[in-house]
């Protein structure tokens, strides 16, 4: 049995999240700073050995016609620094929006800490995987 795990990665920040084993569930875990990058790698590698994940999910934010921009194409190059693990990309446009929209359902003050959203972000992207693949 296995876990996967997504990934929120900004410019700052990277927020994760991991599934159950049943792969049902979406629990946001934690987030890191991405700087320096090669401490983040290592970061999200332990993460998921430690959580015996098999895939790793990277949420791709796809602009709105469906292209692929700056920011895009900046998580797809950090995820390829990722060895040993599936890496599967999830559009993930919009997902910080919804994020912020939880976290104030929830009245979750995320103004002071914004890695807050990141996880729910990372939270969302797994949800949106695992209704996909579990079907």
């Amino acid at each position: 049995m296995y876990k996967v795990m997504a990934l929120d990665i900004g410019t700052k920040r990277i927020g994760i999240a991991l599934s159950d084993y049943l792969l049902m569930l979406a629990n946001g875990h934690s987030y890191i700073s991405r700087v320096p990058e090669d401490a983040a790698v290592s970061a999200i590698q332990k993460i998921a050995t430690e959580n015996n994940v098999k895939t790793i999910v990277v949420g791709v934010p796809v602009n709105m016609d469906n292209t692929k921009g700056f920011q895009a194409d900046n998580c797809i190059e950090f995820s390829k620094k990722i060895a040993g693990f599936e890496v599967v990309y999830e559009d993930e446009r919009l997902t910080s929006d919804t994020a912020e929209e939880n976290l104030r359902e929830r009245k979750v003050n995320f103004r002071k800490d914004k890695g807050l959203v990141d996880i729910e972000s990372a939270r969302l992207i797994l949800e949106q995987y695992l209704s996909k693949v579990t079907k």
